[in-house]
């Protein structure tokens, strides 16, 4: 069975379907996700925020300008691939001269590879595409989005704190976006001993480009020198 998007959903119920066929369909978007990753040939960021965030508007051009002076740094920058936030990141890197990567999932209002990619990939399966976007990276910057975007970030913090992944800075940007969910974290999470005063500290902000890129440039820089990067 497939939505409208021709996404299969058959993985997600029970089928009278060989579980190798389901598998299959999973392991061979793993692969292809992996061969692209190989072809990033320098460190990488994250980007992430809303699709609806219109050409101009405050939070394009500084997802844009993010874009550019991660570029300038010699990062990569991978998104989503779509538009919105994930257009500005792509289109900054590319006016930065740097590796614009998107990676796409196919959807049921047909969202398109922006124009600003030099190497895209679209998915099925949101699983293996989130796999992907921190495969890629060697951090994250978080501007205001909705379900994705937040799904993104919580699946962050959970692989950080089960130390799924090491010293992974999570940028968030726009502090007046975040403020009140984070407060919301502090007050009912932190103080009821359910995350730990680590887990909350390492929630990031910024609210310029040069702090996002600074940010996740100087952790990396620290890993190399460890020599855990």
């Amino acid at each position: 069975m497939a939505n409208s998007a021709g996404v299969p959903r058959r993985i997600f119920r029970r089928s009278a379907e060989p579980l190798a066929a389901d598998v299959s369909l999973i392991a061979s978007e793993f692969l292809a996700g992996f061969q692209l990753v190989e072809k990033i040939d320098r460190p990488a960021v994250s980007i992430f925020g809303s699709a609806r965030i219109a050409d101009g508007a405050l939070i394009y051009e500084q997802a844009r300008a993010t874009g550019r002076a991660f570029a300038e740094a010699g990062f990569a920058v991978v998104t989503g691939g779509g538009p919105g936030v994930m257009e500005a990141a792509n289109r900054g890197c590319k006016e930065g001269g740097g590796l614009s990567v998107g990676f796409n999932i196919a959807l049921p209002h047909e969202q398109k590879v922006n124009r600003w990619c030099d190497l895209s990939l679209t998915f099925d399966h949101f699983h293996v595409r989130k796999v992907m976007f921190v495969k890629a990276a060697e951090g994250f910057v978080i501007f205001p989005g909705g379900f994705g975007t937040q799904d993104e970030l919580w699946e962050a913090l959970t692989l950080r704190q089960t130390r799924k992944i090491g010293d992974f800075p999570i940028v968030l940007f726009d502090s007046d976006y975040w403020d009140e969910m984070l407060d919301w974290v502090r007050d009912e999470m932190l103080d009821d001993g359910l995350i730990s005063s680590d887990d909350y500290a390492g929630m990031l902000r910024a609210d310029h480009p040069e702090d996002a890129v600074e940010l996740v440039v100087s952790l990396y820089d620290k890993r190399v020198a460890e020599g855990s990067a």
